[in-house]
């Protein structure tokens, strides 16, 4: 009997040990935590993160192999849980989503929104032989910077992003320099700029991880929030344009209707290359959670069907809460 009574003793207290040992719940998957996670093919199902206790548990119910972009990741903002992911680590071309980095650090780096900036000859030279996007200013025109900001984000003009990169660094090689030490500082260890318009190089890559990283810090600021929301914005009037410029959001252009069968996506900012496909950065409302969705790579340009546009409807509409 004491010999029993020894043994059941010491299973127990093996059981207590082993159980202190484990985690009772495992820690939500933060964007940034794990570099490591191995990239999931086109048939693998939406991979979701583990939730806190008390927390609703969403379920993205979408099978990856249907989404038209070979690169995802839905990030739950609030608490930056990845929901799904589909080869998130891969290398990518940005193209214009370049230009949500491009905002922010001018955002940080501007004292003064209201300040005209003069947008020289230089900053248009071989924009246009690059068949870059435009917002519609022209050479010596005197523009505020905020609308030089809605500028680069709503119609993508690539002119918007040069005129704030010369103003703040000088130059846009110095411009790159302060985009990769924000990188740096950001964490996105798989990203490197060359430009500030996206336009292609094979210098210039980062991962929908990176990116998602980049936009759910850009949100936090009112500034960069209320640009990259907004479906239009009507410039002060300037020395060419004496009524303004109305700017139109790429996104809301395409986008017939934005709402979802339980919320509405927000905001975006696309993107498009020969290489680097049709991608889009969004914001959406679903119940009463913010998402940010990164796709990238999706075939298709733009005159084709927007299918990273179907691709976030087809997403945001699949979570249950």
């Amino acid at each position: 009997m004491r010999l029993f009574v020894t043994v059941l003793l010491i299973v127990v207290m093996a059981s207590l040990v082993y159980k202190s040992k484990t985690p009772e719940n495992h820690q939500i998957n933060k964007i940034k935590s794990d570099h490591k996670t191995s990239s999931y093919s086109s048939h693998d199902r939406a991979t979701q993160a583990p939730f806190p206790k008390g927390e609703p548990d969403p379920t993205v119910a979408i099978s990856l192999g249907k989404l038209k972009s070979p690169n995802a990741i839905l990030i739950r903002l609030k608490d930056h849980a990845i929901l799904m992911q589909k080869n998130s680590e891969e290398k990518i071309y940005p193209a214009s989503l370049t230009k949500i980095m491009t905002a922010i650090v001018a955002i940080e780096n501007l004292p003064d929104l209201n300040e005209e900036i003069t947008l020289t000859n230089s900053v248009f030279r071989g924009l246009y032989e690059a068949d870059a996007s435009m917002a519609g200013f022209e050479p010596g025109e005197r523009v505020k910077a905020i609308d030089l900001l809605y500028g680069a984000i709503l119609p993508s003009g690539a002119e918007a992003s040069i005129g704030l990169a010369d103003r703040i660094a000088g130059s846009e090689e110095n411009f790159v320099k302060m985009m990769n030490q924000k990188t740096a500082e950001l964490g996105m260890k798989h990203t490197h700029f060359a430009n500030a318009t996206g336009l292609q190089n094979e210098n210039h890559f980062t991962t929908v991880k990176d990116l998602a990283i980049l936009l759910t810090y850009a949100l936090q600021n009112d500034t960069f929030r209320e640009i990259f929301t907004s479906s239009h914005h009507l410039t002060a009037p300037t020395n060419k344009h004496t009524r303004g410029i109305t700017l139109y959001s790429t996104l809301f252009k395409e986008l017939n209707n934005p709402n979802l069968m339980d919320g509405e996506i927000l905001g975006g900012k696309t993107g498009y290359t020969d290489e680097a496909g049709l991608c889009l950065a969004s914001l959406a409302k679903v119940g009463k959670q913010e998402y940010v969705l990164i796709t990238a790579g999706a075939n298709g340009n733009h005159h084709t069907e927007q299918y990273n546009i179907t691709d976030a409807l087809a997403v945001y509409n699949s979570i249950q809460e």
